[in-house]
C-alpha cells in the first residue's frame, strides 16, 4: 500500500482537503467537490445477474475493471459501498473484492473503517430514545406508541432483536411498548447519507423522517421532537466519502453501504460525483442482480443526483447460470451444457433489463478454471444473439492484468454509443404507487402483476393522505430470485409479486414496499463466519474474508 496521501496527491487531493484515519484511510472533506473544475468522467455501472450461492464476484470484478484500465493508460477510480458487520460475520463476507481485486487495507474496511455505520447507527438511535423520552416525559405531541414508524437499529445480524418489548421495569423507565430492531444499512438514515448532496441537505432531509402517528392519526416528523441538530452533529464527519486503494494502488472511494434486497442498494452520491472528478472512468456497483441494485441505481439515485450512465456491465459466471439451469452446487465444476443453455436465460433478462433504461451492456464472465470450451461458446453465441460484447475477466488470479480485455470491452462500447445513450428511468414519479410498482414488476420482474395485503393497501392511503405518494419506489424483495419466491430460479413466468406493506421514508426520498418474507434485520447461519476469525499474538487478524 502507498501513503493515502500519495493516493490523493497523484489524483489532485491536495493534503488540505484529507482527514487521515491512520497511514492507508483518509476522509475527502466535501469543500473538495466544489472547488474541483474538472469535468465529470465517463460513469459505468457494475451490476450482475440473479445472485447464486456460487457467487458472480460483482465487488471483485468492478475493482479489476478499474485496475485494468488503469493498466491500458485509462484514468480510473472507483466508487464501491462500505461493508456491513452483518455479512461479514454472517455467511456472506466483506466486500472488499478477492483475490488480486482487493480493496485495502481489507481488514480495517470490513470492521470499524472509519466510524460511518457506527455514526449512523447511534443517530438512529438518538432519535428512537427521544420519541421514547417525549412520550415519557409528558408527551405535549400526543405520539400513539403502537404507531411510531422507525426502529432501533444495530450493524449486526441478530433475530433476537426483531421484535422485542422496551420500557419494562416500572414508571422511571418509560413506556412499555412493542419495538423492533433493523440492520443499521437498512435504515432510512442510512439512505439519507447516501442521498444528500451536503450538511444543509442532510439536515433537512433528517428533518423529514416519519418517525410516528400521533393518537388522531397525524404523522409526527423527526424535526417536531427537536432531534435533527444532534443527529447531525453525530454524522458531520460520516457524510465525508472515505479514500482507499487497491491493490494496484488505483483510488477507491468507499462511502456508504444500504443492501439492495432491504433498501437502496447504492454508495453514496457524494463517492460517485467525487470518482467522476478524479478520472476519466468512475467504476461503481449497485447490490445484487440488477432487478435490485442496478433498478435503484437508475429510479432513485441517478433521478436525485443527475446522474447519466455511459455503460453497464452484467456479471455472470457459468457456474452460477448452470444453478439457474437446476444443477446442484455441489455439481457446478462438472460440464453440463444442457443445464448451461435452459438458465442463461437469466442472463438475457438481465441484459434486456438494462437496455430499458437506454444504457448499453458488457457481459462479463467471472472466469474459473472449470469453465469448459464448450461451455464458453454458448455463453458468447448467446450474447452475440442478444447483440451484447461479452468478455472473459480474470482478476482474481491476475488482478488489473485480467481486467484488460473486460476494459477494451467497456470503452469500447462507450465509443460507439457516444452520443447515442438516451438514459431515463422507467417510470414517472409522479404516478401512483401503485401504477409505478406495476411498471417495475411488470418491466424489471416479468410478473404478471402486484396483489395487494389490506395492510398494505391501508398504508398507501396514509402515505397518499399525507401527501409523499409522489415519490420512488424501493422494494424489497428477494435477491435470490427475479420473483419474490427464492426458489424460483432461471426467468420465471406466470406469476405475481405480494406487497405485504409500504413503509415512507420521506427523508430518504422514497416509498418502500415490502415483498415476500424479506427481513430488514437478518440471522445468522447454523455456523457463522465470525466462528472463523480469530486475531494473533502480535495483532494479525485470521479468518476475515
Amino acid at each position: 500500500m502507498s501513503p493515502i496521501e500519495d493516493i490523493a496527491g497523484k489524483i489532485g487531493i491536495g493534503e488540505q482537503w484529507l482527514e487521515c484515519y491512520g497511514k492507508y484511510k483518509a476522509k475527502v472533506d466535501l469543500g473538495y467537490l466544489g472547488d474541483n473544475k474538472n469535468a465529470d468522467g465517463k460513469l459505468i455501472l457494475v451490476t450482475a445477474i440473479t445472485p447464486t450461492p456460487a457467487g458472480e464476484g460483482k465487488t471483485t470484478t468492478a475493482i479489476g475493471l478499474a485496475d485494468g484500465l488503469r493498466k491500458i493508460g485509462k484514468n480510473a477510480a472507483a466508487a464501491l459501498r462500505e461493508p456491513s458487520l452483518g455479512p461479514v460475520f454472517g455467511i456472506k463476507g466483506g466486500a472488499c473484492g478477492g483475490g488480486y481485486a482487493q480493496i485495502v487495507p481489507m481488514e480495517d474496511i470490513n470492521l470499524h473503517f472509519t466510524g460511518d455505520m457506527h455514526a449512523i447507527t447511534s443517530a438512529n438511535n438518538l432519535l428512537c430514545a427521544l420519541i421514547d423520552n417525549h412520550i415519557q416525559q409528558g408527551n405535549v405531541l400526543g405520539i400513539d406508541p403502537r404507531r411510531i414508524q422507525i426502529k432501533r437499529c444495530l450493524d449486526m445480524n441478530d433475530r433476537a432483536l426483531r421484535n422485542c418489548i422496551i420500557g419494562l421495569g416500572g414508571k422511571v423507565n418509560g413506556v412499555p411498548r412493542e419495538d423492533h430492531f433493523q440492520i443499521t444499512v437498512a435504515s432510512e438514515i442510512m439512505a439519507i447519507l447516501c442521498l444528500a448532496d451536503d450538511l444543509v441537505d442532510l439536515k433537512a432531509r433528517l428533518g423529514r423522517i416519519l418517525v410516528a402517528y400521533t393518537y388522531d392519526g397525524k404523522p409526527v416528523f423527526a424535526s417536531d421532537v427537536e432531534a435533527v441538530g444532534a443527529m447531525t452533529a453525530l454524522l458531520k464527519d460520516a457524510i465525508n466519502p472515505n479514500l482507499v486503494q487497491t491493490l494496484e494502488n488505483t483510488p477507491a472511494i468507499i462511502h456508504g453501504g444500504p443492501f439492495a434486497n432491504i433498501a437502496h442498494g447504492c454508495n453514496s452520491v457524494r463517492a460517485t460525483k467525487l470518482a467522476l472528478k478524479l478520472g476519466d472512468y468512475a467504476i461503481t456497483e449497485a447490490g445484487f442482480g440488477s432487478d435490485l441494485g442496478a433498478e435503484k441505481f437508475f429510479d432513485i439515485k441517478c433521478r436525485y443526483a443527475g446522474l447519466k450512465p455511459s455503460c453497464t456491465v452484467i456479471v455472470a459466471t457459468i457456474r452460477a447460470l448452470k444453478y439457474n439451469g437446476g444443477v446442484p452446487k455441489t455439481e457446478l465444476t462438472a460440464e453440463n451444457t444442457e443445464a448451461l443453455r435452459k438458465g442463461i436465460v437469466n442472463l438475457g433478462a438481465h441484459i434486456e433489463n438494462m437496455r430499458k433504461y437506454g444504457v448499453p451492456a458488457v457481459v462479463a464472465i467471472n472466469h474459473f478454471y472449470t469453465d469448459t470450451e464448450a461451455e464458453i461458446a454458448i455463453v458468447c453465441e448467446y450474447c452475440e444473439k442478444m447483440g451484447a460484447k461479452v468478455a472473459f475477466s480474470d482478476v482474481f488470479l491476475k488482478g488489473g492484468e485480467g481486467g484488460i480485455e473486460l476494459a477494451n470491452a467497456v470503452i469500447d462500447t462507450i465509443n460507439e454509443n457516444e452520443g447515442k445513450t438516451n438514459f431515463a428511468p422507467i417510470y414517472d414519479e409522479k404516478l401512483s404507487i401503485k401504477e409505478k410498482l406495476n411498471i417495475i414488476v411488470r418491466e424489471i420482474y416479468r410478473a404478471d402483476g402486484v396483489s395487494y395485503t389490506t395492510g398494505a393497501e391501508k398504508a398507501i392511503k396514509e402515505i397518499e393522505a399525507i401527501g409523499f405518494d409522489k415519490l420512488p419506489v424501493c422494494v424489497a424483495k428477494t435477491q435470490y430470485s427475479l420473483s419474490d419466491d427464492p426458489t424460483k430460479l432461471g426467468c420465471p413466468k406466470n406469476f405475481t409479486i405480494t406487497v405485504r406493506d409500504v413503509k415512507l421514508s420521506a427523508g430518504a426520498g422514497f416509498v418502500v414496499a415490502l415483498t415476500g418474507d424479506i427481513m430488514t434485520m437478518p440471522g445468522l447461519p447454523k455456523v457463522p463466519a465470525a466462528n472463523k476469525i480469530d486475531v494473533s499474538a502480535d495483532g494479525e487478524i485470521s479468518g476475515l474474508f
